[in-house]
């Protein structure tokens, strides 16, 4: 007569699922995604600065690189002058841009100006860049609808 054995080495528990102890990263890849689609879609609407009032124009919009930051430098229409959202003085501000961005910068530099500014203001600042060494300028506007 035969000897019967148990059922293996398993204990009884044949037809079960052995427990898995990984982990699933295909939501982490997915929601890092969908942030990165969002980061470069709103990245642009980020130069802003200060709220001015730009003179309208037909010139068609301005053609950037979305990894960078451009600097922008914006003048309200009473004088005072603004890098990115801090006041600075007109006298200063050549050294502020080269404590900001250094030496060897090839990235244009955006003057947002309000429309009612004075263009002996948006003169002055544009020299004190270029006193600083940076020629590549662009002024910023908005479209005409």
């Amino acid at each position: 007569m035969g000897l019967i054995l148990g059922s293996g080495g398993k204990g009884g528990r044949r037809g079960r699922r052995a427990l898995n102890a990984e982990i699933n990263v295909t939501p982490f890849v997915d929601v890092m995604l969908v942030l990165l689609i969002v980061f470069m879609i709103t990245a642009p609407l980020l130069v802003r600065g200060e709220d001015v009032n730009l003179p309208k124009t037909r010139s068609g919009p301005i053609q950037t690189n979305p990894n960078d930051a451009p600097l922008a430098i914006t003048i309200k229409s009473n004088g005072d002058v603004f890098i990115q959202t801090t006041q600075v003085g007109i006298d200063t501000l050549g050294t502020q841009i080269q404590a900001i961005i250094g030496e060897g910068y090839d990235k244009p530099i955006y003057v947002r100006a309000d429309e009612a500014t004075p263009y002996g203001n948006v003169m002055n600042v544009m020299a004190e860049i270029k006193a600083a060494g940076y020629t590549r300028v662009s002024l910023v506007t908005e479209q005409k609808k």
